[in-house]
């Protein structure tokens, strides 16, 4: 599972992170402002491989998934998250996932614990050890309302399996890619890289519990990411 974001990296932070992706005309970069806070439903930039366009680039989606077939834009949430053990073969994603693959640049993402007792969840922040931004995988689409003709860009990420260090508060986690493995992951004549959808090296990542502030998306200021100290004998 993967429903919130830290993406406060600028533009320019990005461009210097990820140097193979390009800017063009037009990506919705320059409005970018920090979300410490990030939920579904927002727009975030991705990098995608398009195959009418030479090279990577980056450019803005919505997070919540909307397959090009659809007739209608229907009301209620949008898949936000796709399985990587059926991400191939489910007949929502599996067009995206043969040629519209994507990373999306973060910072820092947020999971959950079961709390003993409460309702209400330990919720802890992950980022890189060295505080750096990665990519999560993603797969993208472009939804054309049948009404008006406008293109909607959108997306969803792709979730495996926890590695050691999640394991202690979930069972999945998002599927990061290595910075080695972007071209293999976005190249649109690679139809299937199951290789890299595997959990993240534990050691490279670190986990830290922070208030239950984070669970509302309103709450999108910089100490959201403060440390929070929760009761250990609360904690499953």
């Amino acid at each position: 599972m993967c429903g919130r974001v830290t993406v406060k990296t600028s533009a320019d932070g990005l461009v210097e992170a990820f140097p193979f992706a390009q800017r063009r005309q037009g990506d919705g970069l320059d409005g970018l402002r920090p979300r410490f806070n990030g939920a579904p439903g927002l727009e975030y930039p991705l990098i995608v491989n398009e195959p009418d366009m030479p090279g990577s680039a980056f450019v803005m989606a919505h997070w919540g998934f909307v397959p090009r077939w659809m007739k209608e834009a229907k009301g209620g949430p949008k898949p936000v998250n796709a399985k990587s053990e059926t991400v191939a073969t489910n007949g929502m994603f599996r067009a995206a996932y043969r040629s519209r693959r994507a990373l999306m640049p973060i910072d820092g993402y947020f999971e959950w614990q079961a709390v003993r007792g409460q309702r209400v969840k330990q919720p802890y922040a992950i980022s890189m050890t060295d505080d750096k931004p990665f990519a999560l995988a993603a797969i993208w689409e472009v939804w054309r309302n049948p009404e008006t003709g406008a293109a909607v860009r959108t997306f969803c990420v792709l979730t495996c399996p926890a590695n050691d260090l999640m394991a202690r508060i979930h069972d999945r986690m998002p599927v990061i890619i290595d910075p080695v493995d972007y071209g293999h992951w976005l190249s649109i004549d690679t139809e299937d890289p199951s290789d890299l959808l595997k959990p993240y090296p534990s050691e490279r990542l670190k986990m830290w519990p922070v208030s239950t502030r984070v669970n509302s998306p309103r709450n999108d200021t910089p100490d959201i990411l403060d440390p929070f100290d929760p009761d250990p004998d609360l904690l499953d």
